[in-house]
């Protein structure tokens, strides 16, 4: 399997212009940097086409397990890389801002693995059930797989409505099928199992215990991240119980000393508590110089 080489990579240019019309600042940093990473490898792959793609002979029979990690993330043209970075494109930035970015990018990379190993056992059972030493030979490469299972993740987690596909209008909880079909009549070099083998394993994960292992993964990240920053916090800030102030954290040091008044409020309470300790010393003062009735008749008579 070669790259088929197009000199002015119109499809590249296209998916650029695409990124910049949706925006940076739209799109969620687990999608971005995924789209990074395929135009990277796109543009200085790590091995030829031939030494990444993944298929029963090489990655089963060989033991060359290293093609699962690759052959995702690699693309036999810039077309491919268009339509499939477009795709990533909606579907990505959707899915993180519902699952949040540890989840997603634990998804993603557990769907990128996934995908090549049940292609890889799908591939086998067809090689021995049709009695076809071919099915063992065929080389899948692409992100398309991992988009297929998104789309599943992508209509369970908003469901109703109908896609467009191809002119005709089909609910959305039958539109990868749809695709998939779609797809394969009208390009036939497309993989059809490893499009399969993406909805295949997001169906693992709507619909069977795969979800519930990657949704606590996700967790398990995500609750590290939280003690991480919580030993730093004790480390380097003084913390103060929950219970004495409920205010924004930054303000607790400073209302513990100040009881919440402003600068002009704290001089005017000092203002008044200096008169009033100014005026109670005067009285105190004044009672013990001012002499008695009979002190005042007693100094009379002395005087006379």
């Amino acid at each position: 399997m070669q790259r088929r080489q197009r000199g002015a990579n119109t499809g590249l240019l296209l998916l650029f212009a695409q990124i910049y019309q949706f925006g940076f600042n739209n799109i969620p940093p687990v999608t971005l940097a995924l789209l990074g990473l395929n135009i990277y490898l796109f543009l200085n792959p790590l091995k030829p086409l031939l030494y990444v793609c993944i298929s029963v002979h090489e990655g089963f029979h060989h033991r060359d397990w290293e093609r699962l990690l690759l052959s995702p993330f690699h693309h036999v043209d810039d077309w491919h890389l268009y339509f499939n970075m477009v795709s990533l494109l909606w579907k990505g930035t959707k899915l993180e801002k519902r699952l949040g970015s540890v989840s997603f990018a634990v998804i993603v990379a557990a769907f990128s693995q996934l995908i090549g190993v049940v292609y890889v056992l799908v591939q086998l059972l067809l090689a021995e059930y049709m009695n076809d030493p071919a099915y063992k030979m065929q080389c899948a490469v692409g992100f398309s797989g991992v988009l297929f299972a998104l789309k599943v993740l992508n209509n369970h987690y908003h469901p109703g409505g109908s896609t467009n596909v191809f002119g005709f209008q089909v609910p959305n909880k039958y539109a990868c099928w749809a695709e998939l079909v779609a797809i394969h009549i009208l390009s036939p070099g497309t993989s059809f199992i490893g499009h399969l083998s993406g909805i295949l394993v997001g169906l693992l994960y709507t619909h069977g215990p795969l979800g519930w292992i990657l949704n606590s993964a996700g967790s398990i990240f995500t609750e590290g991240n939280q003690r991480r920053h919580e030993r730093f916090n004790n480390s380097g800030y003084a913390r103060y119980p929950q219970h004495e102030y409920q205010g924004n954290r930054s303000e607790r040091p400073y209302n513990m000393y100040t009881g919440g008044l402003s600068e002009d409020e704290q001089l005017q309470q000092a203002l008044r508590e200096s008169l009033n300790e100014t005026g109670h010393r005067r009285t105190l003062r004044q009672d013990a110089q001012q002499p008695s009735l009979d002190e005042i008749r007693r100094r009379r008579l002395n005087r006379f």
